[in-house]
């Protein structure tokens, strides 16, 4: 038996932990009597403290010759509650703000974080809460440096808490990274903290690493202390952004193992597939620039030299080798299989308003009674806020807008790889779909447009396909969605985000004009499959006009080659090869009898073959 001392327990004051020290002193030297009138002191300054109680409860034992055993143990009895009561309170705080970070309330969140840092001061676990807060609000510096004041030695380790203190702050450090778009170090974190994940699972022998220790003398808390998944996915999705989608599919094949409910898990795996599968060249492989042009290659010499067009139609290209297309590679069939999944594992449109409509009642209800009440109704399951969620673990719940921008996001890739397997049927339907969603981004729409009207094209019904490339379609080129329902944490009295928060991706089309160009090039392409070369060229020289040269896809040049051709401009059609760019109208109108006189400084380089028509060109952007 001995008793507890209280000196360094947290919130004391100087005099407190001084009495304290004495009552102990005078414990330990048998003077039970001064360790008394200490204590009693010390409990008139702080009644709640239930360790004074304790301490004087044993004190008072030792005191009477160790005989008032039946009070004693009433003393420890109601000591030991108010202990699953004082921890449970510092614990219900640290799983408040994970709900509510998870949930993505910041008002809450911010009110929660302040209680934590009370009760548990400046522990390692409020420590990455807080950094988990700043990051969710984009003040990156301030989640780095407060992961760093985190004392992570003193921590009791994975065995006794089933937390991997080193393996979360390698993590941490990469989703912070990743944020702030330096990929090549978030990966870099991130393989750190695989590697403290299994230096851990090797110590606690869960088997998790292929060790064969058993179970025996592993607490139950750490049974699940094992990262690796989790790990994994975050690992595949920083290697897709730096255009390394075979090491990203790898990782998330693994990963989707475990989390196979996740439907954006299974997009990340399309797009690992669509990025594998996207251009043949190394430097493409490799997410490296690689310059385009129109030709593939020359051969002969003098006058028997020819030129051979590269042909840029990847469309209706089977990317099987006899395999199931079931076999986790990554390929285009794999790709449709995924984005199936992704899709069938995303509420029903009925569902979701029904289940919305049913929160905001129930939320107006309980908000007459419980109004100013600081526990929200999400978190005490009030008005079924939870059904306005859908889960996708390892990843925060969805609220209903971000799964409606997922599904957006689905059906677009859906499009794509459909065309890239020749089901045209199938990529106008997935089109279709996503131009009849209500809250659908620019950019996605744009796209819409154009795998609808290649896959038209592809079905001979061009008239319909003109109707979707009409360029007054894009009055948009927005990234995403953005409603009331998400709260960006923009509270009164908060500190100002940091400059150097998220920044947005780069993507195409950049601008309203270059996707209104891009229309304007795929519109003249279908001009031409009905032979209307006159209407296809004032297209093509309308939006040569709107964009940068360098903007210029080599599809449109090939195009131009391809009208001059058709009337007769041989030497019009050898320079746009031999400058690879369209040329201005004003050239072609120069010498209006040129297509009459025989070439003399082009001659070596006739004929040119191959000549192909004309198809529709789009292209796909990862969301």
């Amino acid at each position: 038996m001995y008793i507890h001392d209280n000196s360094s327990s947290p919130g004391m004051t100087d005099q407190e932990k001084e009495m304290a020290a004495s009552a102990y002193e005078a414990f330990s030297a048998g003077k039970y009597d001064e360790s008394l009138k200490h204590l009693e002191t010390l409990q008139e300054l702080n009644k709640e403290d239930y360790k004074i109680a304790m301490n004087k409860a044993i004190a008072e034992f030792y005191k009477s010759g160790q005989t008032t055993t039946g009070t004693l143990k009433h003393t420890l009895m109601k000591a030991e509650l108010m202990a699953m009561i004082e921890a449970a309170k510092s614990k219900m705080h640290q799983y408040k703000v994970r709900a509510y970070i998870q949930m993505k309330s910041s008002k809450a969140c911010k009110r929660e974080i302040k209680s934590v840092m009370n009760t548990a001061g400046n522990s390692a676990p409020s420590l990455f809460l807080k950094s988990n807060f700043e990051y969710l609000r984009g003040n990156y510096r301030k989640a780095v440096k407060l992961l760093n004041s985190s004392n992570i030695a003193e921590h009791p380790g994975a065995l006794k808490t089933g937390e991997c203190v080193r393996c979360m702050f390698w993590n941490n450090l990469g989703c912070i990274h990743f944020a702030m778009g330096k990929h090549n170090l978030g990966i870099f974190y991130f393989k750190k903290a695989l590697q403290e994940n299994d230096h851990t699972c090797a110590q606690l022998g869960d088997g998790s690493n292929g060790q064969s220790k058993k179970f025996a003398g592993i607490p139950m808390c750490a049974l699940l202390a094992n990262k690796r998944y989790e790990l994994l996915y975050n690992c595949g999705i920083q290697l897709l952004h730096i255009g390394r989608p075979l090491a990203a599919f790898e990782c998330l094949m693994e990963a989707v193992q475990v989390y196979h409910s996740n439907p954006r898990l299974w997009l990340r795996l399309a797009e690992c597939c669509i990025a594998a599968n996207k251009g043949g060249s190394e430097q493409e492989s490799k997410g490296l620039p690689c310059k385009k042009g129109i030709v593939q290659s020359v051969v002969g010499q003098g006058y028997h030299r020819k030129i051979v067009l590269a042909s840029q139609s990847t469309q209706n290209t089977i990317y099987s080798e006899g395999q199931s297309a079931a076999i986790p590679v990554a390929s285009m069939e794999f790709a449709a299989i995924c984005l199936r999944n992704a899709l069938l594992l995303l509420p029903e449109h009925q569902q979701q308003e029904t289940k919305a409509e049913n929160g905001s009642k129930s939320s107006s209800q309980s908000g007459s009674t419980e109004s100013g009440s600081e526990n929200s109704d999400a978190c005490s399951g009030k008005g079924q806020e939870a059904d306005k969620f859908l889960s996708a673990a390892p990843s925060s719940p969805l609220r209903k807008q971000e799964v409606e921008n997922l599904r957006c996001s689905i059906l677009a890739c859906s499009a794509y790889v459909a065309l890239a397997l020749g089901d045209n049927l199938m990529a106008l339907n997935h089109a279709e779909k996503l131009l009849h969603q209500t809250k659908v981004s620019g950019s996605l729409k744009f796209l819409g447009h154009l795998y609808a009207a290649e896959a038209l094209i592809s079905l001979d019904r061009i008239s319909d396909a003109i109707a979707h490339l009409n360029p007054e379609n894009v009055t948009d080129v927005s990234l995403g969605v953005l409603t009331s329902e998400q709260d960006q944490g923009s509270d009164k009295g908060d500190e100002p985000v940091e400059s150097s928060g998220k920044q947005t991706p780069l993507c195409y089309p950049s601008s309203v004009t270059s996707a209104r160009a891009m229309m304007l090039f795929n519109l003249g392409s279908a001009y031409c499959l009905r032979s209307e070369y006159e209407k296809a060229r004032k297209c093509l020289h309308q939006a040569a006009s709107m964009v940068n040269t360098k903007e210029i896809p080599p599809e449109a040049i090939l195009l131009g080659v391809y009208l001059e051709l058709q009337n007769g401009n041989t030497q019009l059609a050898l320079q746009i090869i031999k400058r690879n760019q369209l040329l201005p109208t004003s050239v072609q109108t120069a010498s209006p009898d040129s297509r009459k006189k025989p070439v003399q400084s082009f001659q070596s380089v006739q004929p040119i073959q191959p000549i192909q028509m004309p198809s529709s060109f789009t292209q796909v952007q990862r969301k």
